[in-house]
């Protein structure tokens, strides 16, 4: 706890978690201490709470520039991924343990960086993002949706996902389903990610073809979300980019 609130005052904490004796090993040891809480879903408010504070630390190596290599190198996310996959438990610490774990992926795809893409999609976090997306509350779906978008944002990405009917339908028909809730629940935050998904993939020219029979009406038509978004000329941009890709040639 101590040392996860001197991230922000000691630019350098990261190398000196990751170089110095016995560190990293400790805070993995944070973290595979909590799996037995996991089935059967145990973990308390205390033990999240703890776990949580180690992960942010790992967020910070994982953003840093000279040990983010280090951190994929060893494989470190892969201990985040059980914590990812725990969608069935509602409460707040699993919430919480969720959205930090999601954390440290976010850091680790901020900066564009092909071997972090490479990485992710090798060791299989999109399904687990996409079931993130959606069961979990707004902000964990929020950061879910983000390394989804990044992850498309990279021409290895596009290709993986766009290469089979099966990946492409399994992050279409989740974006849909997303976009039909905020009908109800409007999120801008949300909805902006959402777009972003949508417009990458409608720059693969099969995607493209599949999005004009399956993008949601909701974002066909400018009055769905018109209230909500009427403020915010990215977003329109990028709807209007996206309608113009999939009717173009059409």
């Amino acid at each position: 706890m101590e040392l996860s609130k001197k991230r922000e005052v000691y630019p350098d904490l990261a190398p000196v978690l990751w170089h110095s004796v016995g560190t990293m090993a400790a805070l993995l040891q944070e973290i595979i201490a909590i799996y037995p809480m996991l089935t059967p879903p145990t973990l308390t408010a205390q033990a999240s709470n703890r776990v949580c504070n180690a992960l942010a630390l790992l967020q910070c190596v994982a953003s840093h520039t000279e040990t983010r290599g280090l951190f994929l190198q060893a494989h470190i996310p892969m201990y985040l991924y059980p914590f990812l996959n725990t969608v069935m438990s509602k409460s707040r610490p699993f919430e919480y343990l969720r959205l930090t774990s999601l954390g440290v992926i976010g850091a680790l795809v901020k900066v564009d960086d092909a071997e972090v893409i490479s990485f992710l999609l090798q060791t299989e976090i999109i399904p687990l993002c996409l079931r993130i997306m959606e069961t979990g509350n707004e902000l964990s779906k929020t950061v879910a949706t983000f390394i989804v978008q990044k992850v498309l944002l990279d021409e290895m990405g596009l290709n993986y996902i766009c290469a089979t009917a099966e990946r492409f339908f399994a992050v279409s028909t989740v974006l849909s389903n997303m976009v039909q809730a905020l009908i109800e629940v409007p999120s801008v935050r949300l909805l902006k990610h959402i777009v972003r998904c949508y417009l990458r993939l409608s720059e693969n020219p099969r995607a493209r073809d599949a999005l004009r029979q399956c993008l949601p009406d909701a974002l066909r038509s400018d009055q769905t979300f018109s209230q909500c978004l009427k403020d915010d000329v990215t977003i329109n941009r990028w709807l209007a980019n996206l309608l113009y890709n999939i009717t173009e040639g059409a």
